[in-house]
């Protein structure tokens, strides 16, 4: 049966790859921190907006972890597409793993089965003395998508926030991203799009990604001039 552990991680997802500033700084952390063999701390729950980077450090553990273990990278488990016709399969497959990496908590489908295999998955991790990392948009007593013992069993470890909001962190990410791409964005064109653009990183990658293709196609640098043209507001 093939499901996403069948899938590589994101080889642009590291450490040294993410974009680490005052909102994210803590999270990133506390990472390290449970990925520590000489730390007790085994448990952490990740929250914040779409975009804020809990994707980004899932798949960063779980490319450490391989090279540290010289295993293939234990897959990040997205739980939107756990359903209860593979979550069964999810376990098994699951179950031997060195680390538990589940994303996206908040998009648990409603349902007992579903809550009950994510219970059980925890559990199995949890008793074994394994690290367990899971994110969310939401902390975990808010999450409507799990039941009380479990809400609970994450407030017991380590919780943080990732708040990308300010605009020093946007411009560091969107810097992060043009560099990525190996073009260089000005300082007046970032404000521009922080000016006329919604905030959400989603979107600001996505302007920076129309810029980098009228940048190619047009052969010009990137411009205030090209970014109104491109980016119509």
């Amino acid at each position: 049966m093939q499901l996403f552990f069948d899938f590589p991680t994101t080889p642009d997802y590291s450490f040294k790859s993410f974009v680490a500033c005052n909102g994210n700084n803590t999270a990133r952390a506390l990472v390290k921190k449970v990925l520590d063999p000489d730390s007790e701390e085994r448990l952490l729950f990740l929250y914040g907006e779409s975009g804020s980077g809990k994707t980004h450090l899932l798949s960063a553990v779980s490319r450490d972890i391989g090279e540290r273990l010289a295993i293939s990278p234990p897959p990040v488990i997205p739980v939107e597409l756990v359903t209860t016709d593979n979550c069964r399969e999810i376990i098994r497959l699951a179950t031997p793993l060195p680390i538990l990496l589940l994303d996206n908590l908040h998009l648990l489908q409603d349902s007992s089965a579903l809550r009950t295999a994510v219970w059980q998955l925890f559990n199995d991790f949890y008793e074994s003395g394994r690290t367990i990392i899971a994110t969310a948009t939401l902390p975990p007593k808010e999450l409507q998508s799990l039941d009380e013992h479990l809400q609970s069993r994450f407030m017991w470890g380590l919780v943080a926030k990732l708040d990308i909001a300010d605009d020093d962190s946007r411009r560091m990410i969107m810097k992060k991203l043009a560099d990525d791409s190996q073009i260089i964005i000005p300082a007046d064109v970032i404000d521009y799009l922080l000016n006329h653009l919604p905030r959400d990183i989603p979107s600001l990658a996505s302007a920076v990604e129309l810029l980098k293709n009228r940048s190619f196609a047009t052969q010009k640098k990137i411009s205030l001039k090209l970014a109104k043209e491109t980016i119509r507001v």
